[in-house]
């Protein structure tokens, strides 16, 4: 159990990290795209386009998995006190708030919507180095921006698409079981022990307790069972998530304060403390 809980922590943990490398990623990215372009017009085309980018890759990450254990009976429970902001609009609906019609309907039709959108950014920088309006070191660092976010998005995937390895977490819940159904034998030998030095109503008696502590013991483990469980899948929309909704609002927040706009979205607020 102890290596179970750590391995799904740290797929949490990476998970963090690779969110958080593109929050920063993003400020830089959106740093050059003013900074290296005298063109408000395409510096808010390539920051808008990135939204989009955004918007699909969290859509992309709060899918369904036949693993993910959001909508098992003991957490559904917990839905009614969060929301989910990829479950309450359209993917083509956010889209459609950064890009132009020709390049939603296009992106629409592909299987992988973030990154059809990214090779639509570096069509873009090309065609910006083409019209000499970014000399070539500018390019070359713009591009390098491109692949930095073809490789976190990658990263991203992986944690998705490739679910805590079935063996490890089978073979654990079935000793757990094991161990709880035991546990209360292996206790009455030692709880009977206790009847020597007893007087009174518990001489003779003590095995009884067998049954409380036994429940107790059962869930710890258990419960440390399920919160290993709870991490495995940090993109799933169950309140332990990383809030890449939220971080995606502060990077459009961010940007978009670059460009010197002031009419912002608000940044999203938890609800019941959690936020998504």
């Amino acid at each position: 159990m102890g290596f179970k809980n750590t391995q799904t922590y740290n797929r949490t943990w990476e998970a963090r990290q690779i969110w958080g490398a593109i929050l920063n990623s993003s400020r830089a990215f959106g740093t050059m795209s003013r900074d290296f372009l005298n063109n408000p017009a395409k510096t808010k085309e390539l920051v808008y386009r990135h939204f989009a980018w955004l918007t699909a890759l969290r859509y992309a990450m709060r899918d369904s998995r036949s693993w993910e254990t959001a909508s098992k009976s003991y957490n559904n429970e917990y839905k009614k006190y969060y929301n989910i902001p990829e479950r309450e609009t359209t993917l083509e609906e956010e889209l459609a708030k950064y890009i132009s019609t020709d390049e939603l309907k296009y992106i629409l039709t592909t299987k992988n919507r973030a990154a059809q959108l990214m090779s639509l950014q570096s069509k873009t920088t090309k065609q910006l180095f083409a019209d000499k309006e970014i000399d070539n070191y500018q390019f070359v660092e713009m591009q390098k921006a491109i692949k930095d976010f073809y490789d976190q998005q990658g990263k991203s995937e992986r944690i998705k698409n490739f679910p805590y390895p079935r063996q490890f977490a089978t073979i654990n819940s079935f000793f757990i079981k094991l161990f709880c159904i035991l546990l209360p034998f292996g206790m009455l030998k030692e709880f009977d022990k206790l009847n020597d030095g007893m007087r009174g109503f518990m001489q003779g008696n003590m095995v009884w307790l067998v049954i409380p502590f036994s429940v107790l013991i059962s869930w710890v483990y258990t419960s440390l069972e399920q919160v290993g469980e709870s991490t495995e899948n940090p993109f799933e929309g169950s309140a332990n998530d990383v809030p890449i909704s939220q971080m995606s609002r502060t990077i459009e927040i961010d940007m978009r304060e670059m460009l010197g706009e002031a009419d912002l979205p608000p940044a999203l607020q938890p609800k019941n403390n959690i936020i998504l």
